[in-house]
């Protein structure tokens, strides 16, 4: 993404956040990895929001370092918040169809991204995730900081390979 751009995504960013009315965002100049329908305010593309990894790391990356059922150690992710994510498009729903590139679908209620401080990791262990690991796009929750987190019911809520969120 060009400078020009990044900084003119980030201005749109920012008053969208900030409660701007409804619009549309930058595109994305490399390939989308990440595709937003359903309700929301603010597209890019006929009525959804791309994103390319330089998009989504320009929102800002939060860490969690957990465990989960799926590494055997401790683990780093760096990802967007999803609540800030959900603000950027104008979400009005009240839950996410994730769809991955398997065709693995899960829902989960959109408050969940707030009360629980979800990400949506693109880096495990400081490393872009590959598609065959679990990349380039995954629902991560911080586990250890709720033991109600650690469940069969989020993490099945845990998608990788992430391609869609549908606001419903």
């Amino acid at each position: 993404m060009s400078l020009i751009r990044l900084i003119i995504y980030l201005a749109l960013s920012i008053a969208t956040i900030s409660g701007a009315s409804a619009g549309s965002l930058a595109k994305p100049d490399g390939k989308p990895i990440l595709v937003i329908s359903g309700k929301i305010e603010n597209t890019n593309k006929g009525s959804t929001a791309e994103f390319d990894r330089a998009m989504l790391e320009a929102i800002g990356l939060q860490t969690i370092e957990t465990t989960t059922p799926w590494y055997d150690k401790r683990v780093r992710f760096e990802g967007v918040p999803l609540d800030k994510l959900m603000e950027l498009v104008g979400a009005t729903g009240t839950k996410v169809t994730a769809v991955a590139l398997n065709d693995y679908v899960t829902t989960i209620p959109l408050d969940d991204f707030k009360k629980f401080k979800v990400v949506l990791a693109l880096k495990r262990d400081g490393e872009y995730m590959p598609v065959r690991d679990k990349g380039p796009l995954f629902i991560v929750y911080p586990y250890e900081s709720d033991p109600q987190l650690q469940s069969q019911t989020y993490y099945t809520r845990s998608a990788w390979q992430v391609a869609k969120l549908i606001i419903e």
